[in-house]
């Protein structure tokens, strides 16, 4: 099978394509609730599967990321994976530890383009659509099966109805947040670029706000310029879909590989601990020192140093005062004095 395609990137993709349209034809009871108007956005959804898995792919087969996905997948039903997973993927704990404005805009973000695809990709591949039976009543078809029914007008089907509305707030007031703090914050203006940094921002901005305006012109202006707002804002979702895995709104679909870090990291550091060379204080787990050490040998990097240690085996500390005596050529790593900030987390 592998002699079929020209690399391991060409048969993920046909795979996974192969797998989406056989998903499309039973979800959509045989291709028959397939919405034409959302076909764009099936074309722009199988472009981004095709530049998420060259991304993945060229990410997943450098050295170091071997080491923590094999070794990550297997701690993968650790009794802590289910806390790692919530606090790393829904709650964004890491981020709470930043700050509350921050945990508050990532929030805002995260989860609004999270509901707003749960929305979108079940209604534009057809594995969820509505029917409607009389006047007054709703039938939500999931997969070819009725999942439940709701009256038109109640409180379940205006959550229906506006879902996206409602994300779509959320996503422009996390944008909000996020252009405020890279005005004002002086260590983001110091490092931020216009096309990596603020570019992804405006993209779901005008995504949100040109969203908003289809039902506007719907209620206010009763249809009118409503097909060329469709095309607009299709357009803006098809090319913010390509964009997405090659800028930095790429680490929203890679967000799941740091719950194997995090098992790995914390597998091996309930292990033995690896002794800093020089202070001798326990830094990091013997079995991540040792894979540091492999990992730049597979590279062709060595830091074999003159007093027969390697610059992996020493804490961040002892490591930044070793750089200095290189310098210095004075032996400054061998100074009894902790640094002011050397226990510093966050």
């Amino acid at each position: 099978m592998d002699r079929a395609f020209a690399s391991k990137f060409a048969k993920n993709y046909f795979f996974t394509v192969v797998c989406l349209i056989i998903l499309m034809y039973i979800g959509s009871r045989f291709f028959t609730h397939i919405d034409l108007a959302l076909y764009g956005y099936m074309v722009g959804t199988i472009v981004f599967i095709g530049g998420f898995f060259y991304r993945f792919i060229a990410w997943a087969e450098r050295p170091p990321t071997k080491v923590i996905m094999k070794k990550g997948l297997r701690l993968l039903f650790r009794r802590s994976t289910p806390q790692t997973t919530v606090e790393h993927l829904a709650t964004y704990k890491f981020i709470w530890n930043r700050g509350v404005y921050r945990w508050t805009q990532h929030i805002l973000l995260g989860w609004g383009c999270i509901l707003s695809c749960l929305v979108t990709f079940p209604l534009v591949f057809g594995w969820m659509y509505f029917t409607m039976e009389d006047n007054r009543t709703y039938t939500v078809v999931g997969f070819g099966l009725d999942i439940m029914r709701v009256q038109a007008d109640g409180w379940i089907a205006f959550l229906f109805y506006n879902a996206l509305n409602i994300t779509a707030f959320m996503v422009i007031a996390g944008v909000c947040m996020a252009l405020y703090r890279r005005i004002k914050n002086m260590q983001a203006r110091a490092e931020q670029t216009f096309v990596y940094d603020f570019l992804p921002l405006y993209l779901l901005l005008f995504i949100s706000i040109t969203g908003l305006m289809l039902t506007g012109v719907n209620i206010f202006l009763h249809g009118w310029g409503h097909p060329v707002i469709t095309l607009i804002h299709q357009w803006s979702v098809i090319l913010t879909l390509i964009y997405l895995p090659f800028g930095k709104l790429a680490h929203i679909p890679f967000r799941p590989m740091s719950v194997l870090a995090r098992n790995y990291r914390e597998h091996y550091g309930e292990k033995e601990m690896k002794a800093c060379k020089v202070c001798g204080a326990g830094f990091v787990s013997v079995e991540q020192s040792n894979d540091v050490i492999q990992v730049l040998k597979q590279s062709g990097v060595e830091f074999k140093m003159d007093e027969g240690f390697h610059l992996a085996e020493l804490c961040l500390p002892c490591r930044r005062k070793y750089r200095m005596s290189r310098f210095a050529g004075v032996p400054t790593h061998e100074i009894k004095v902790k640094e002011a900030n050397q226990n510093a987390k966050g």
